[in-house]
């Protein structure tokens, strides 16, 4: 925490521009696809135990 302290103004805006496009590139994408195939593999192992959805089947 004290090395935010001692930069300059211009090195502090630019670790934080580096940092917003670490987030933005990397970081985002990363967790959009972690979350879409949870809830995919989530969707998944439900249905391996109870079944497809639709009607019963008869």
């Amino acid at each position: 925490m004290d090395d935010l302290q001692q930069l300059t103004p211009e090195q502090r805006k630019s670790s934080e521009f580096r940092l917003f496009v670490f987030i933005i590139v990397f970081l985002f994408p990363i967790l959009a696809v972690a979350v879409v195939g949870g809830y995919g593999f989530l969707v998944w192992m439900s249905q391996v135990f109870m079944g497809p959805p639709g009607p019963p089947g008869g």
